[in-house]
């Protein structure tokens, strides 16, 4: 086959050692945070509301952000 990679033979000692070296000072990707797997757990974001939409999610007293929370879905649908 033409695009077949020409066959060496064993590594140098030299080679080995590069190689060996490369591998454990390459710094691998970084990947992005994989989403929680578990339905319907929060994450903790910070997010920029205007007064009086804070307003008037707080005006009833504690689980302004669960009630912030069933807005958001209600606007997306779910």
């Amino acid at each position: 086959m033409p695009f077949d990679k020409p066959k060496r033979g064993p590594l140098t000692s030299r080679e080995a050692a590069e190689a060996a070296f490369k591998k454990v000072t390459t710094k691998p990707a970084d990947l992005p945070p994989e989403r929680p797997k578990v339905p319907n757990v929060k994450e903790m974001v910070s997010i920029r509301l205007d007064r009086e939409v804070l307003d008037h999610f707080q005006q009833d007293g504690p689980g302004w952000q669960d009630r912030i929370n069933d807005a958001l879905r209600k606007a997306i649908g779910k």
